[in-house]
């Protein structure tokens, strides 16, 4: 009789060796879920591999063979690294200190305490679903909750978005559009608004106004999403945030502001900016963070991506320049605050176009964007008196709107293959360009203005019963960096 130590390693001895002889009690991978190995690839499948890495196209690989680039693209996923900070940049610090130069001093720190405090929320708001239901496939107004939490969302590149991007960079960089178009509408509610409001109107408008249309306009399933969906039903084109980002935000702005009221002693007493110099630096940054912003919606280093570049800089110094001009002839001198409006409103106008159209159209396009928001903010608000108070409306929603519609007439195949694809001769885009496309972008405005201008009035009415939208007169004078944060911006 063998001893039970002896037992023990002869067991021991056979769980070793019966695997390595080939003998197994049972498969270690369920039969139903075998998948064989992948062959190797032959030179030629390497080659057009290189190539489509290179150009940007679908993979040259399939399931049965193994690629030899089989993560992200390392070149088209920096770019989308870098690009990702670049849009940060446009908030944190860019937009926020250009927002606290026009503001008074008294509410300097109200300003960038709003912008990081959306920048906080909302990506927590894109984490847990936002990013789901924006991108994933659902129904044609909204994805479904399958990537919340980042679940499956991880290096390996999503073939819907991009075959050479990783998913959870494609993930960051849409979530910096999430970040800013919010913080955005504070630019008309400035110096009277609480800032429990803002973050609960922001939380509420995320869900019923951004995250659907951005899913309308730019996932694989949207009702308006012209380049991705062959069963869009009105495929129209926002290149980079035209309709996603400044019209959204731009139109809610003015209806918040309507509804939020004047500022006490508004239109009786002066309400200069009180730091210039802020406000030139925050255009600085904005102005550059806006490459990545354009230029970083190719979703790639490519040809399309350098287009985007360089309509991006004429558009905005065309803006720059022309508002600087009409100052000049109409009131006998360029301000600082004129030259910055001017390249902000080239850069929003241009944005839905930048990678549809050629340099040429994107000089006329930044014209128009810098003639049109400077009527809407020097003589549209003078005479129906509204108080938007650092020109989100006039500058954003205008620009964005006129971008969106202009696109319709100057977006070239020629310029960006992407309107001449097996897509977009499916849903009938392909066959607009050039012959009729404006109207399908009306169409889209229409429709994600509605949204926009309907979804503010309710959520605006809501916080209101919840929390109450603005501050006590006494807490307006006083100035919302003491009323509501208990610190001053310049202790001089």
């Amino acid at each position: 009789m063998m001893k039970p130590s002896f037992k023990v390693v002869l067991l021991a001895i056979c769980a070793i060796l019966l695997p390595v002889a080939g003998y197994s009690a049972a498969p270690s991978v369920p039969v139903a879920n075998f998948k064989p190995s992948r062959v190797e690839p032959s030179v030629e499948q390497r080659l057009s591999e290189v190539e489509a890495y290179i150009n940007n196209k679908a993979r040259a690989t399939d399931e049965t063979v193994a690629s030899k680039i089989s993560g992200p693209g390392p070149g088209h996923n920096a770019w989308m690294m870098t690009s990702a900070a670049l849009v940060l940049f446009m908030t944190l610090p860019g937009l926020a200190l250009f927002y606290g130069g026009l503001v008074r001093k008294k509410n300097v720190l109200s300003v960038l305490a709003q912008c990081l405090g959306i920048a906080g929320m909302v990506t927590i708001l894109w984490w847990a679903g936002g990013y789901s239901l924006s991108f994933s496939k659902g129904t044609p107004f909204l994805g479904n909750l399958n990537w919340a939490f980042m679940n499956g969302v991880d290096a390996m590149p999503n073939p819907d978005y991009s075959p050479w991007v990783s998913q959870n960079i494609f993930f960051i960089y849409q979530m910096m559009f999430a970040i800013i178009t919010p913080a955005l509408i504070n630019g008309s509610v400035a110096e009277r608004m609480k800032f429990s409001a803002v973050m609960l109107f922001v939380a509420l408008w995320m869900f019923f106004v951004y995250f659907p249309v951005a899913h309308m306009l730019w996932s694989t399933d949207g009702l308006m999403s012209g380049l991705l969906n062959p069963s869009a039903k009105i495929p129209a084109i926002d290149f980079a945030g035209g309709i996603v980002v400044h019209l959204t935000s731009g139109w809610s702005a003015l209806v918040l502001c309507l509804i939020l009221g004047a500022r006490r002693g508004h239109g009786r007493e002066p309400m200069p900016p009180h730091n210039m110099v802020l406000c030139m630096c925050g255009t600085g940054m904005l102005w550059v963070g806006w490459y990545g912003f354009n230029a970083g919606s190719a979703i790639a280093a490519d040809g399309i991506a350098a287009n985007a570049f360089v309509n991006t800089t004429l558009a905005a110094a065309v803006g720059c320049f022309g508002w600087g001009f009409i100052e000049y002839f109409t009131k006998g001198k360029p301000s600082v605050l004129g030259l910055c409006s001017g390249a902000v409103g080239g850069l929003a106008t241009i944005t839905p176009a930048c990678g549809f159209v050629s340099p040429n159209a994107a000089i006329l396009i930044g014209l128009i964007g810098a003639v049109v928001p400077y009527y809407a903010c020097n003589k549209l608000k003078a005479k129906f008196g509204y108080d938007d108070a650092l020109d989100t409306f006039g500058i954003h929603a205008m620009g964005g709107t006129l971008g969106s519609i202009l696109v319709g007439f100057f977006a070239s195949g020629k310029i960006n293959p992407n309107l001449v694809t097996d897509v977009t001769r499916a849903n009938g885009l392909a066959a607009l360009v050039g012959n009729g496309l404006w109207l399908m972008q009306l169409k889209a405005i229409v429709i994600c203005l509605t949204i926009s201008v309907v979804g503010t009035v309710i959520i605006a009415y809501v916080v209101k019963m919840a929390v109450g939208l603005r501050l006590s007169h006494e807490q307006e004078n006083e100035g919302l960096d003491i009323a509501e944060h208990g610190e001053e911006g310049y202790i001089l």
